[in-house]
């Protein structure tokens, strides 16, 4: 069963999502906040990251600049989350080294297909 690591600051956020993808298959870890976030990915070592943008003083952006810094976590696939949905926020989590990008309020279907994508078990693979 494949490992998430859902870093999100809001509970309800949390929850719902992580109930939801529990319910697809998933095992799931939570961080509160990016610091949190880039420890819990060192010690987890799961096999993707849900990245939210907007974490408070240290954001989303910069957590995975950090976790794809380093050479025990770089390997591991982040898609960022955020209610933005503009072009610049996409092209950003690129840059940063963000494997994909989906907005909220999540739709789960599409998230479950970026999510199956980078973990290489999309249907047909």
């Amino acid at each position: 069963m494949p490992k998430i690591l859902l870093v999100e600051d809001n509970e309800m956020n949390r929850d719902m999502l992580g109930r939801r993808l529990k319910r697809h298959g998933f095992d799931l870890c939570f961080a509160v906040d990016a610091p949190s976030g880039i420890a819990m990915a060192g010690t987890e070592l799961p096999d993707l990251i849900l990245m939210d943008i907007a974490l408070g003083e240290m954001d989303g952006w910069e957590a995975t600049r950090r976790i794809k810094s380093n050479p025990a976590t770089a390997e591991i696939p982040i898609i960022a989350l955020t209610a933005h949905a503009l072009a610049s926020d996409r092209d950003k989590s690129v840059e940063v080294g963000c494997a994909d990008f989906d907005t909220k309020p999540v739709d789960l279907p599409r998230l479950l297909g970026k999510i199956n994508a980078c973990l290489g078990t999309a249907p047909g693979k």
